[in-house]
This record gives C-alpha cells, sequence and structure tokens, in this order.
C-alpha cells in the first residue's frame, strides 16, 4: 500500500480504493476515517452511512438508494430522486427536528392497514393510511384523527355520509329507522327496524356503525332496557345484538370519539335517576364497562364531543331543570368535571351536533319548550354562547351531524316531522332540511361522519 503524508494528515493508495486518516484499505472506493464536512454530498449508487451525524452537509442529493444504520442527522435538505428509496434501519436514530425537508421525486407510501392494525406504541405526529375508513389519517398524542377534505363540499368526506334515525313514538311506540344524506337537502327514506321499541336510547356512531342502547319501553307504564343495536350505516337492513348496558337505563344521552362509545346517566325505572358513566369499543361487540360517574345525578342530558372531550349539558332531577355542563376525556376513564353552563336550564334529551371544535345543543325542554341554540368551543372550559334559534320550539327530536352540518329531526312541539339544520361553523337559526317519513319524538339519531371522526 502506498502512503502519502501532507503535513500533519495522510492518505492511501490501495487496489483502486483510498483512504484518507487511515492506514487501512478502503471501503469501496473511499473511506474517511473522523468527521467529513461538505456544503454538499452526492451519493449514487447503493450507499451506506454508518453516522450520517457526523457530517455537516447542507443538502443531500440521493440519485440512487441509501441506507441508514446508525445516527441520522442533517442541517438542510434531504432530495430522493426518481426511482430511488431511503431505507432507515431498526438500528438508526433519528432526532426530530434536525432534518429540514424531505423532497420526493413522485410520490411515497406511507405506512397502510385497519383500525386493528394501528399498534401500540403511539407518537405524536404519526401519519397512516387506514384501509378501513379509506382515507390518511394522524395521531395528534391523544387520538387518531383523519384528515378533512373540503374542497368538493357535494362529494368530500366531509359532506358525504347519512345520518340514520330509529326508534321513538309516533305517537305509537316504533322500531322502524329511516335515513337522510347529508350533503343534500331532501327527505328521509325508509332503512329497516330496530330489534326492540324502546324510546330515549343512547345513540353513539362510528364511520362504519350506529348503536342504540337501552331505553324506555312501553311495558307496564314504561320499563328500562340493557338492550344495545348496532347497524352499518352504509347498508339498510335491520339492526343486530351487539351486547348488554351494564345498568338497565333510558333517557340519558350518548358520545362518541371514532372508535368508543360512551352512555352517560339516566333513568331507572322505578322513578330513579342514575350517574353511572359507561362505554363500550364501537368495533368490537360485547356488553358495556364502567367508565366512571357524573358529579350530578340526572336525566335528560345532551352531549356532543371532540375527540377529545365529550360535554354533557341540561337534564333535570326529576323536579327541577338545570343549566350545568360536565365534560370527561373520553380517552381516559374517570368521572366527570366541571365545565360551565348552558344560556338556560333546560332538559335536553340528546338534542346535540358535534363539528370537530365545537358542540351545538339545540332547543329543549320537557312541559315547556325552548327554541334557543346554545354551543361551546370544547378546547375551553365556560359558559355556553347564543348560536341562533330553531324553527319552532321542539322537545325531544333526534339529532345528528356531520362534519358541516347540525340536524334536528322530529320532535314534539306537538309531534312534527320535519327536518332542520345548522351549520355547526356558524352562529345563526335553523333551515329547512326536509320531512320525515311520518312524525314522531324521544328518537335517536346516529351517523357515519360527525366531528369527533375528524373528516369523515
Amino acid at each position: 500500500m502506498a502512503t502519502f503524508r501532507v503535513g500533519v494528515g495522510s492518505f492511501n493508495i490501495q487496489d483502486g480504493a483510498v483512504g484518507f486518516g487511515t492506514d487501512t484499505d478502503g471501503l469501496g472506493s473511499l473511506k474517511v476515517k473522523g468527521v467529513t464536512k461538505t456544503t454538499d454530498i452526492k451519493v449514487s449508487g447503493a450507499s451506506t452511512l454508518t453516522r450520517y451525524s457526523g457530517f455537516a452537509a447542507d443538502n443531500i442529493n440521493q440519485l440512487e438508494n441509501i441506507t441508514l444504520t446508525s445516527e441520522v442527522g442533517t442541517i438542510g435538505d434531504i432530495v430522493v430522486g426518481v426511482g430511488t428509496s431511503v431505507i432507515i434501519s431498526s438500528a438508526s436514530t433519528v432526532t426530530v427536528g434536525t432534518v429540514e425537508s424531505v423532497s420526493i421525486g413522485t410520490h411515497f407510501s406511507p405506512p397502510t392497514g385497519g383500525i386493528e392494525e394501528r399498534g401500540q406504541d403511539f407518537v405524536e405526529g404519526m401519519m397512516r393510511f387506514n384501509t378501513d375508513l379509506n382515507t390518511m389519517e394522524f395521531y395528534n398524542g391523544n387520538e387518531w384523527r383523519q384528515f378533512t377534505y373540503i374542497s368538493d363540499i357535494k362529494n368530500s368526506p366531509s359532506s358525504r355520509g347519512r345520518g340514520v334515525i330509529g326508534g321513538g313514538r309516533s305517537p305509537n311506540h316504533t322500531t322502524s329507522m329511516e335515513f337522510i344524506q347529508f350533503h343534500t337537502l331532501g327527505s328521509a327514506q325508509s332503512f329497516g327496524d330496530l330489534q326492540n321499541n324502546s324510546t330515549y336510547k343512547f345513540p353513539n356512531s362510528s364511520a362504519v356503525r350506529g348503536i342504540f342502547s337501552g331505553g324506555y319501553e312501553p311495558s307496564g307504564g314504561g320499563y328500562d332496557t340493557n338492550i344495545i343495536n348496532y347497524i352499518t350505516i352504509a347498508s339498510a337492513g335491520d339492526a343486530t345484538d351487539f351486547g348488554d348496558l351494564v345498568t338497565d337505563s333510558g333517557i340519558g344521552s350518548g358520545a362518541s370519539s371514532s372508535t368508543r362509545g360512551l352512555q352517560f346517566g339516566g333513568y331507572v325505572n322505578p322513578g330513579t335517576n342514575h350517574n353511572v358513566i359507561q362505554y363500550i369499543e364501537m368495533s368490537t361487540l360485547g356488553n358495556s364497562l364502567d367508565f366512571g360517574d357524573t358529579s350530578t345525578t340526572l336525566r335528560g342530558w345532551g352531549a356532543a364531543n371532540s375527540t377529545i372531550r365529550a360535554v354533557i349539558a341540561g337534564g333535570d332531577t326529576g323536579s327541577a331543570k338545570t343549566s350545568g355542563m360536565e365534560f370527561v376525556t373520553i380517552s381516559s376513564l374517570g368521572n366527570g368535571r366541571e365545565f360551565g353552563d348552558l344560556t338556560l336550564a333546560r332538559r335536553l334529551d340528546n338534542q346535540n351536533a358535534s363539528g370537530s371544535i365545537r358542540g351545538v345543543f339545540l332547543g329543549g325542554g320537557w312541559g315547556s319548550r325552548t327554541d334557543t341554540i346554545d354551543f361551546v368551543n370544547f378546547a375551553s372550559l365556560g359558559n355556553a354562547v347564543d348560536f341562533g334559534n330553531l324553527t319552532n320550539e321542539t322537545a325531544l327530536p333526534a339529532t345528528c351531524a356531520s362534519v358541516l352540518r347540525g340536524i334536528v329531526c322530529g320532535g314534539y312541539s306537538p309531534h312534527v316531522n320535519i327536518i332542520e339544520f345548522v351549520t355547526i361553523a356558524t352562529a345563526g337559526n335553523a333551515q329547512d332540511f326536509g320531512d320525515m317519513t311520518d312524525t314522531r319524538h324521544a328518537h335517536t339519531a346516529v351517523s357515519d361522519c360527525h366531528g369527533g371522526l375528524g373528516g369523515y
């Protein structure tokens, strides 16, 4: 091997390989011992940088394939050429924030899989394509959120989807269900039948399933049930058995994230309220589980939710109505905590709609009714603010929501079949949407695209 010394440094040449600062033979064409500083580096061929953090490169222009096996960092851009790949091995360490940008010539393919394939070790900022929901999603540190696409309001996931209304009284108790399409104003259409004809059911929704739980059945003056029904929202048909509630209950309220459904308090025959919070995992059939307790014992709650929080509002003790609001963190078992107050005391009976930022409480009352609409911002504790008014004073309608619209169906003022809507992001009065197939009240509605699901 020929060795050449220049000043205090040296380089050697052997068999077409060149080494700097080392008396060993080169690996490939060039081996450099120690820290190498450069303003630009071009890598051609299958290359391995075993300690890339030792470079202080402005840019890495990657012409062919590259494998990173140790510490990784750059102060500039990584440019990946067309038809090439960057492979980061399981042994490598990437320091967050050291790579300013990655430029990709054509496209990149993110990890893919269904809801059950997300794994367990989530880190804020993770992205993947969800094959169950057919959309990109990211982890925000608390929940998986789906990307919202709204450039085409009519055809985007933000507006597509349907709401399904079931049960109630018309004026007799019924098992029938009907549905609406959120992006198209118009009247409801027949969907199928529930397993039982109870009123005041708890509603829960995912992108796939609608859940109808518990309720108040018309036997012997009424009794409460523990039956949980579910439907596949995209496919009209009859409901199927899901499981049972921990506590027979009705006249409560429900809230949902994309994966979990909560049932708040309610009425237990004969004549008593309870403060139990129950929950289900909506992708898995089975019985509900204990979540915690509300701080007050009421019936007739309203409940709105983001992906993180559920806010329950209003209700009555059996002798007096309340304006109070409580909240829970959906992903964490625990008891309700104080949120603020509605603009007026009233019983809400699931008269609510959810956007990703705002919850809206629509009408309400029992005995005396109101057309008042209030809203809250989920992220900020505090009192509700006036939103506008319904077209009439309504109690006991069914409500559901898309990302954009809150829908109010039927109700008692007395019995009506009208459907009206509000735009959740914009305060104002309700507008006409269409009509239900019949008059009914004390019914329940679910949807496959409510605000708690992000963009879907």
